[in-house]
């Protein structure tokens, strides 16, 4: 059986942690930037569930991958209320308004 070696994993990890954090760089639209930060959480779960693949006995990789998971179902949750308020007051959601919530 042909397996995938590490380096393809780790390759196509950042190359979602790139495109994750030029999307969060480039876009000014809430719901863009917060699931660019997802698509940067999926990399880091990617390298660690490859890197666990090397020591089979150990699942601390799949442990962290799981609390990254759980941690980032709460993020969303709370950005998107966060993003369906900040909609409610402005009626927009670029992140370069969001600067006039401090008057």
């Amino acid at each position: 059986m042909n397996a995938i070696p590490l380096e393809c994993y780790v390759i196509v990890a950042a190359v979602l942690f790139f495109i994750g954090t030029a999307g969060f760089l480039i876009r000014r639209n809430l719901l863009v930037l917060l699931m660019s930060i997802e698509v940067m959480l999926n990399a880091v779960n990617l390298t660690l569930v490859a890197f666990n693949r090397l020591h089979a006995g150990n699942h601390t990789g799949q442990i962290f991958t799981f609390f990254i998971i759980a941690i980032a179902a709460a993020e969303a949750a709370v950005g998107l209320a966060i993003v369906l308020a900040f909609f409610r007051l402005r009626s927009t959601v670029r992140s370069d308004d969001a600067d006039l919530l401090r008057n």
